[in-house]
């Protein structure tokens, strides 16, 4: 026999978590979608080397080039001042992606660690960006679900100093003409193909350089 004491039991488990905790569970990523998103923004008969659906100069397509003595395979190095991203290989070679890289002095030049990767990644604006841009980014200021119109693409790189997660990322994007420019909030923007590609190779615990781009070489020299 059911008592008053067994149905309030079963009716808290039933209905515990607040409607409120529902709402804000934050944005999500649905994994089942992942592939046909990576279909989505990879053209057909992909070639890395030479499809170029989105207008690309043809130096910020992927390229084989001679990395310099020294450097540590599977290390990334970013010139901000070229706008590419190296990618340190073990037979001494590196493999070079076009990127863009923040606007004004968004940018912050440094030495990183990688500390986390994700596929399809979810995105919220920091409170600084929100305040920054409000027009642009209060909306978004619960978080995005990811997908291909998500800000942070495809693939993303988070990049720490120590434990202190900078918010900076090495990220795809949806606006691949960017490539070249100075457009992000403080990140590093790759091709979302290109950076698929790339992702698999990159492993946690590397580090990421981000070199000075020509403003603030200009004023050091």
């Amino acid at each position: 026999m059911l008592t008053k004491r067994h149905f309030i039991i079963s009716a808290a488990a039933l209905f515990s978590a607040p409607i409120s905790s529902i709402a804000n569970a934050g944005p999500t990523s649905d994994s089942s979608k992942w592939a046909a998103w990576d279909a989505q923004v990879t053209p057909a008969n992909y070639d890395p080397f030479t499809s170029n659906p989105w207008g690309l100069k043809s130096r910020f397509l992927p390229h084989v080039v001679e990395a310099n003595p020294g450097l540590t395979p599977g290390d990334i190095h970013v010139d901000a001042v070229a706008r590419y991203l190296y990618h340190i290989r073990a037979d001494g070679t590196a493999m070079r992606y076009g990127v863009a890289i923040a606007k004004g002095n968004l940018y912050e030049p440094g030495t990183y660690e990688i500390k986390r990767k994700a596929k399809w990644p979810t995105w919220t604006p920091t409170p600084a960006m929100v305040k920054r841009d409000p027009a642009n980014y209060e909306q978004f200021a619960d978080g995005m679900n990811a997908g291909p119109s998500n800000p942070l693409g495809s693939r993303a790189l988070y990049l720490y100093v120590g434990n202190r997660d900078t918010y900076l990322r090495i990220h795809g994007s949806p606006h691949p003409r960017s490539i070249g420019g100075r457009a992000s909030s403080g990140c590093v923007r790759m091709v979302m193909a290109h950076i698929i590609g790339l992702y698999d190779q990159v492993a946690t615990g590397s580090t990421a350089y981000l070199y000075a781009p020509e403003t603030l070489l200009s004023a050091q020299s």
